[in-house]
């Protein structure tokens, strides 16, 4: 469906259902680079289990109109306008890499109306490494080689797919190409510059779920212990062998970790 926010179009899939208002919500924010079809398999069943799906396209990503807002407080922000523009009062929110640190300071700020959290391959910091902002700055491909390897794990890479005949990293790298000239660059540097994220912490007061890569070169499981030890009544679960990229990686256990949550 498409959706204005701030008088520019937002795209936001949902799962296969038609948007109910007397529905619960759940919104889900996708990582830099990427868009709403990284969330296929689990918007369709909760749109199947009678709760409203909203996969948005971050502005610049996917069919939704840009920019990028600079930072990460800044697309929180925009993310509650997105609920204004739906007359949605609360939520719960999913959120990916980037999309991680934007709910999570969207649930911590707006904590009246964040009714359940999950965090999805999160650390705060989140640092990116200067060769990969720099290549993304210059939107050099080399940028999206990086993202699309480190994300995915040693088993990713070279298959594993839980669906025959797909090819997991060759997927990503399309999905990554689709994306506009300075995208991933703004989405990565408003990842690598968000710094007041553990003072907020604590302000969180929904249910929170993290959901952790055990082989995630981006956010490793120890780098978001610090996170993990500040939300209040967090629950972690940390996919076996799963890389970054945990949604196609283990689409079920992910699944399953939401479910819980949700």
């Amino acid at each position: 469906m498409d959706i204005t926010v701030d008088g520019k179009n937002t795209f936001a899939a949902t799962g296969g259902k038609d948007f109910d208002p007397a529905q619960p919500s759940i919104v889900f924010v996708h990582g830099g680079g990427l868009d709403h079809t990284a969330w296929v398999l689990q918007t369709r069943y909760f749109s199947y289990h009678g709760y409203n799906v909203l996969a948005v396209d971050m502005p610049g990503h996917g069919r939704s109109d840009g920019p990028m807002p600079a930072t990460v407080e800044e697309t929180a922000d925009w993310v509650m306008r997105f609920l204004d523009a739906l007359d949605i009062k609360e939520a719960s929110l999913v959120g990916h890499s980037t999309g991680s640190l934007v709910v999570f300071d969207a649930a911590a700020r707006y904590n009246t109306r964040v009714t359940a959290l999950a965090l999805l391959g999160i650390s705060i910091p989140m640092p990116v490494a200067p060769v990969l902002l720099d290549a993304a700055e210059a939107n050099d491909h080399a940028a999206f080689d990086m993202v699309n390897l480190w994300a995915h794990s040693r088993d990713g890479q070279i298959g594993h797919n839980r669906a025959p005949g797909l090819w997991m990293t060759g997927e990503g790298l399309r999905l990554l190409e689709r994306s506009g000239p300075g995208v991933l660059h703004a989405t990565l540097s408003a990842s690598n510059n968000y710094a007041g994220g553990m003072a907020i912490a604590g302000d969180i007061k929904c249910p929170t779920l993290m959901v952790l890569g055990q082989r995630d070169a981006m956010t490793p499981p120890r780098a978001a212990k610090p996170l993990a030890e500040a939300i209040p009544g967090v629950r972690v679960v940390t996919l076996p062998g799963c890389g970054h990229m945990m949604m196609a990686e283990q689409p079920n256990e992910v699944l399953d970790a939401l479910i819980s949550i949700l």
